[in-house]
């Protein structure tokens, strides 16, 4: 049977409509309009956490949100328009992930803002923005609404962490510098005009000391191994201070602003105070309780440290001190303000050195937080080429001086329990303070009464206050690192000959010639290289020196407790080896609580090794706190 005759009309729609289809499938490349592509895992992580923090794209949170409310194209030409938008969303609408796209929005747009406006200007100021970011940001993690706080799993939550912290930083700039302004008073801002109020309260350290506040995210550090931060909310600072008696030279402190924002969104502008700019030592590591939940602040220890130190000339003043015997003005270099509570570890540097090469050992102790809260670290400088008995003898009175100027009325008993550490020939002066000389120091250099000397008085003085002497009362331990308590091989005869031409020791110790040190050493019993010459730390850390002789042998006093941190070259036997400068059998002392040996050079005090022995010394010191010394000269 024939088929039926085909309608000619339907035969031609049928071929037109195969025609679209083909046309279309060829344009498309036989693609879908939904589709899925391969990437990598390092493209994928990319992707995913996309946000302005990096660059200058919104996330994918923030996109969803704009989109939900037609205002994705309304942003990418008005941004202000948009925002203001969202924002009466957010009135209505308790839903937090309008908080989030807000803060994350703000601060994509304060970046293209300018810092300082001109007169009549209708553009916001991009700090005025930053705040906003900060506050819609702190409203997404910790302000109140039915919609449930934030998982910290979720990404978002994260960061919003980071938007609220950079925004902190941005909103109190004076300008797009780092220098950061901290006051009391009202912020106009698109949100209404808000009362910001300044609290120091967790400071512990009057404002009016402070020379400048500046944002430590800004820094890059370079020289020291590790940076040292502690996650959580809050801008970190550094903030400069003056000059003052529990600050000799200045200093810096590492601080944390946290920005408390009191009330929701729909009554900030009405609430009396609606902020709260809160500053806190990092010191304390302490956290903030915000409606009941404990919130960590963030902060950053190593950059005040790293601020505070850099400056050439304290890098390079050791050795210009050592050779041209330069006067030091104040022995005790201060990079944190005293405070009452915290244990003093006096750190002495060595020979040609300067306080500043303690930074690594400094920087990585105080990223523990044990260590951090119950301990201040303090610099001790010193012209490193005088005697090494007159360089002890400066290091104590400058000790005691300093623990009346900051107590006078002894009411601090951390003062009390006092480490001293020293490198080298640091270590020598570390070990003067823990012991009584009695007479024996002058023995070694005289057969005749101390008495019967017979010189200029200033000079007899002189000899008096670094042979005579009993340990101080409030150092409790002490740490030699590479010490030569025997002397360093290196000290042989030409070295201490052409030493001795190269130096220039202080006008207060040759003051009146050569004449009257002859008249001295005519009187005592000193080797031949000392002899009629002024002695220099060279001399003093010769195997030949009396005194030091006599030092090593001096036990420690009974409540002082000791450790040595003995470094030896890596290829060499430990018992026969040295450090390149120092070998083991000067090192080693008798009487020590403990004993480390480090496999490396010299300058030790850096090394991860020696730093981790010393953390395990003071938190060791915590816990064996120990009375004060008796029948000693000094007292408190």
């Amino acid at each position: 049977m024939m088929p039926p005759p085909k309608d000619p009309l339907i035969t031609l729609s049928n071929a037109l409509i195969l025609l679209v289809i083909g046309v279309n499938l060829a344009l498309s490349g036989c693609g879908t309009p939904v589709s899925v592509t391969k990437i990598s895992e390092e493209e994928a992580y990319l992707a995913a956490t996309r946000n302005p923090l990096s660059g200058d794209h919104m996330s994918d949170a923030a996109t969803a949100v704009l989109h939900r409310f037609n205002l994705l194209e309304i942003y990418e030409k008005q941004p202000e328009v948009a925002l203001k938008r969202l924002y009466q969303q957010a009135l209505e609408d308790d839903r937090r992930d309008i908080l989030f796209a807000l803060a994350e929005l703000d601060y994509l747009w304060a970046k293209s803002l300018p810092f300082q406006t001109s007169k009549g200007d209708v553009t916001p100021r991009a700090q005025d923005v930053y705040l906003e970011a900060a506050i819609y940001a702190y409203l997404y993690l910790l302000g109140p609404g039915t919609d449930p706080k934030p998982s910290p799993f979720d990404h978002r939550f994260r960061e919003a962490c980071e938007l609220y912290n950079r925004s902190l930083d941005d909103a109190f700039r004076q300008d797009d510098s780092d220098q950061i302004i901290l006051k009391n008073g009202q912020r106009t801002l698109r949100l209404g005009t808000l009362t910001l109020a300044l609290k120091t309260d967790e400071l512990h350290w009057p404002l009016a000391q402070f020379k400048t506040f500046h944002a430590a995210e800004t820094y890059k550090v370079e020289g020291l191994t590790n940076r040292n931060r502690s996650p959580g909310l809050g801008a970190p600072l550094i903030g400069v201070t003056e000059r003052s008696m529990n600050a000799p030279n200045g200093g810096t402190l590492p601080i944390t602003a946290f920005l408390r924002v009191h009330g929701s969104l729909k009554t900030l502008a009405k609430t009396k105070n609606s902020l709260a700019l809160e500053l806190y030592s990092s010191y304390d590591d302490l956290d903030v309780l915000v409606d009941g939940y404990q919130i960590p602040l963030q902060a950053d220890n190593t950059a005040p440290l790293a601020f505070r130190l850099n400056d050439p000339d304290l890098w390079k003043v050791g050795l210009k001190r050592f050779v041209f015997g330069d006067e030091v003005e104040k022995h005790v270099l201060f990079i944190q303000p005293y405070e009452p509570g915290r244990i003093p570890v006096v750190l002495v540097h060595g020979t040609g050195s300067s306080p500043v090469w303690w930074a690594e050992m400094v920087n990585t102790l105080r990223s523990d937080s044990i260590l951090r809260h119950r301990y201040q670290f303090w610099f001790y400088q010193y012209t490193s080429s005088l005697p090494v008995p007159t360089s002890a003898a400066d290091l104590r009175e400058t000790l005691t001086s300093m623990i009346q100027q900051l107590d006078p009325k002894g009411k601090d008993p951390a003062l009390d329990q006092m480490v001293v550490t020293g490198h080298s020939q640091g270590g020598l002066l570390a070990h003067m303070t823990a012991i009584d000389s009695g007479d024996r120091l002058w023995k070694s250099v005289s057969d005749n009464p101390y008495e019967s000397l017979h010189v200029d008085p200033l000079l007899k003085t002189a000899l008096k206050r670094a042979l005579f002497f009993k340990p101080l009362p409030f150092v409790k331990r002490v740490v030699f690192i590479s010490t030569p308590h025997r002397g360093s091989f290196l000290t042989k005869g030409w070295v201490r000959d052409l030493a001795r031409g190269a130096l220039a020791l202080p006008l207060q110790l040759v003051q009146g010639g050569s004449e009257k040190y002859r008249e001295l050493s005519s009187q005592l019993k000193l080797p031949g290289f000392l002899q009629g010459q002024a002695p220099t730390s060279v001399d003093g850390m010769s195997a030949d020196s009396p005194v030091m002789k006599e030092v090593a042998a001096l036990p420690l006093a009974p409540c002082i407790k000791a450790h040595s941190i003995i470094a030896v070259l890596p290829e060499k036997d430990i018992l026969k080896g040295n450090d390149g400068v120092v070998e083991y059998s000067s090192a080693h002392i008798d009487g020590v609580e403990s004993e480390y040996i480090v496999r490396t050079g010299h300058s030790a005090q850096g090394h991860p090794l020696t730093i981790e022995e010393v953390r395990r010394i003071l938190l060791l010191h915590l816990s064996q706190q120990t009375p004060e010394c008796t029948n000693m000269l000094s007292v408190r």
